[in-house]
C-alpha cells in the first residue's frame, strides 16, 4: 500500500503552513524550496488543496497560500483524500462474491486507518513537531 509521492509533499506543505502565523500568506517558492520539489509541482498539490477547501491561495506580488481552516479542524484524512480521493484502497472480492472475508477483514484495517487518520490534526502534529524541535535546542544549547 502506497500513498503518491504527492500525498507526502501535500502533508509535509500543510505541516509547514500550520507552524506558521495564521494567516500569513507564504510563496510557492519558499515552500517548494523547503521540500526540495519543483514549484511547478507543488502548485498542482496546492491547487488540489486548495479545491477541497483547505487552503486560500492568493495571486500577485504580496499573494500566496494560507490555511483556510484552523489547524486544528484539518485531519490528515482530509490532507489524503484531497489528494488521492476516497476510492477505498482495497478492491474488493467481486471473484468471490458477496460475504468475502478477505475482503472484511481489509476493510475493517482500513476504517481504522481512516479513524486514526480523522482524529489526528495537522494542529496536534505540529505542536508534537514545535515540541520536539524546542527540546532539541534545549539540549543543543546544555552542551
Amino acid at each position: 500500500m502506497n500513498y503518491s509521492k504527492g500525498t507526502n509533499y501535500a502533508l509535509h506543505t500543510m505541516l509547514d503552513l500550520a507552524v506558521r502565523t495564521p494567516g500569513v500568506k507564504v510563496g510557492v517558492q519558499e515552500l517548494a524550496a523547503g521540500q526540495r520539489v519543483s514549484p511547478t509541482y507543488l502548485s498542482k498539490i496546492l491547487t488540489k488543496l486548495a479545491k477541497a477547501g483547505l487552503v486560500d491561495s492568493y495571486s500577485g506580488a504580496q499573494g500566496g497560500y494560507c490555511l483556510r481552516r484552523d489547524k486544528y479542524e484539518i485531519s490528515f484524512l482530509d490532507i489524503i483524500q484531497a489528494i488521492e480521493g476516497s476510492t477505498p484502497l482495497f478492491k474488493g472480492c467481486e471473484s468471490n462474491g458477496p460475504g468475502c472475508l478477505v475482503e472484511a477483514v481489509m476493510r475493517e484495517s482500513e476504517r481504522k486507518m481512516d479513524e486514526h487518520l480523522r482524529s489526528t490534526t495537522l494542529g496536534q502534529v505540529a505542536d508534537e513537531m514545535g515540541a520536539h524541535l524546542a527540546h532539541r535546542a534545549g539540549r543543543t544549547a546544555e552542551h
